[in-house]
This record gives C-alpha cells, structure tokens and sequence, in this order.
C-alpha cells in the first residue's frame, strides 16, 4: 500500500497532482504520457474508464486546437454536432487556467495515433482539460462508459484540484 501511495503523487517537468484513491496506475504507452489510470467501472458497465495525462514537451497545439479535437472525437447519436451538448467551463486552480470540456456521446476517436481503425463506443463520455503552465500545457483526457464516468466526477475534481505546478 505504501508503494500505491507513493505512485499516487506524480512530478514531470513541474506539475503534480495526486490520484484519488480506487484510481488504478497503468504502464503508459508512449513518453507524451506522463501518466495513465483505469477508473473502475461503475454497477452496470462492462469496462473500466480510462484517464490520461498528456505532456508534450511545451507544445501540443491551442486549448481551442485541443478541444476541437475531443469534441471531434465524440459522436451523437441524433447526428447534432457534438459541439451542440458540449459543456465548457474554465477555472483557476492553484494559480493555474484549467480549461474542461464534457462531451457524452458515442467516442470515435483513432485507436492509436494517425490509425484508420477507430473506436466504436457508444453511451460514453468524455471529459479532457488543458493545464496552462510556464512549461507549457498539460491535457488531461477521461474517457468510459457514461454510468462510470459520472461516478468517477467527483474524484475527477478532486483530481484537479491536487494538480500543482512549480517552475
């Protein structure tokens, strides 16, 4: 337990933040991942959220680039423009603009980066923020099944509010 504790406070290029307790790390899968968590499924759901801290190094392209593209990656069902139920909001935590997007719908995003394959995942939802730092932004990308993403909010904002920076 001491050693899930202590992989539960991550430092890269400046920022922490604590994960919430139930978050299970995952091995991440490229470098631009500074870190990676399962969010056990909710009663009634099949799989296990995903959530995932970007870094690129400083760069990674405009808030508006990046929320632009979750939304994209977020399909309704009605056919209406994603952008049509998208909840935005911004807000200061620890001195730092944290700008959120919540998008449910079906995810359709690439399977790996540049791929043809994509998922096919209906009745989910997506929640992302970018973290404006001095060594550039942070993205933070939740992806599940709606039931399991709803019932990780809470955790989610706990999560946010940890994430500290230092130069």
């Amino acid at each position: 337990m001491f050693l899930a504790s202590l992989l539960s406070a991550i430092l890269l290029a400046g920022l922490t933040f604590t994960a919430p307790a139930g978050w299970k790390p995952v091995t991440t899968s490229s470098s631009m991942r500074v870190a990676q968590y399962a969010l056990p499924h909710a009663t009634g759901d099949t799989a296990d959220a995903e959530l995932v801290v970007y870094y690129f190094g400083g760069s990674g392209g405009t808030v508006e680039a990046n929320i632009d593209r979750w939304v994209g990656q977020m399909r309704q069902p009605d056919g209406r423009p994603s952008t049509a139920v998208m909840k935005r909001q911004s807000r200061t935590v620890n001195g730092m603009k944290v700008t959120i997007v919540d998008v449910p719908g079906t995810y359709v995003a690439e399977v790996t980066p540049g791929s043809t394959e994509r998922h096919n995942s209906p009745n989910f939802h997506l929640r992302a923020a970018v973290i404006d730092t001095s060594n550039g932004p942070y993205f933070i990308k939740l992806t599940g099944p709606a039931k399991t993403v709803a019932a990780s909010e809470q955790a989610f904002e706990v999560f946010l509010a940890s994430v500290k920076f230092t130069p």
